[in-house]
């Protein structure tokens, strides 16, 4: 009679993998206003940008850039947001005005995400490219996470106005997506429970 085979236990996931599922978990939003001092210094910043370098890029277009603000020119940026409330809103007060300037000085790190949608009926189309985007900057967002530092993204009314189209020198093509803050969070919040995949998940079945 053979000997019985032995059931192998089932394996251990890579540890690779076990420390991507970790970084991801943590990574949460952290409110521009609740970033402090430090922020990533130069080598930290440039494993952050090679890390956006990594995101899937169709034909190597490279369509999005970073535009790093420092704390020299956030007066400029200040003007442009409140620039920007007044002409959505001429009745607006001076404290709401100063509330649309205080944003240009939260967080230590800030930078404008700008995606170019490229020209029309290219045959890398703007969702595309969009997509591109927005895996650069997560891939941004997970390094600054691993690197202990909390993070956002912010956007607002004021993202296709004149004024900021103009301090950023934006081309045709070319439209601000958001901004991202990373700094050290003071605080953090509760985890918030993430969907199971059975909300967002289906599989094509049979007519």
């Amino acid at each position: 009679m053979d000997a019985p085979v032995p059931t192998a236990a089932p394996a251990e996931p890579p540890t690779a993998a076990l420390n991507a599922a970790a970084l991801m978990a943590h990574r949460q939003t952290i409110l521009p206003k609740r970033l402090a001092e430090p922020g990533p210094d130069e080598s930290q910043l440039d494993q952050i940008f090679r890390a956006a370098a990594a995101a899937p890029d169709h034909n190597e277009r490279l369509p999005w850039r970073f535009v790093l603000i420092p704390a020299s020119q956030r007066e400029r940026l200040a003007e442009v947001f409140a620039a920007s409330l007044r002409e959505r809103d001429p009745l607006a007060t001076a404290d709401q005005v100063e509330q649309a300037r205080e944003k240009a000085f939260r967080s230590p790190t800030l930078m404008l995400a700008v995606v170019d949608t490229g020209p029309p009926g290219d045959e890398i189309p703007p969702t595309e490219r969009y997509i591109s985007a927005g895996s650069a900057i997560q891939n941004m967002l997970l390094m600054a996470t691993a690197q202990g530092f909390g993070s956002a993204l912010t956007s607002g009314k004021a993202m296709e106005s004149k004024g900021l189209r103009d301090l950023f020198a934006l081309r045709d093509t070319e439209h601000a997506v958001c901004f991202v803050s990373i700094g050290t969070a003071g605080k953090r919040k509760p985890a918030r429970a993430r969907p199971e995949p059975d909300r967002f998940v289906s599989t094509l079945t049979p007519e």
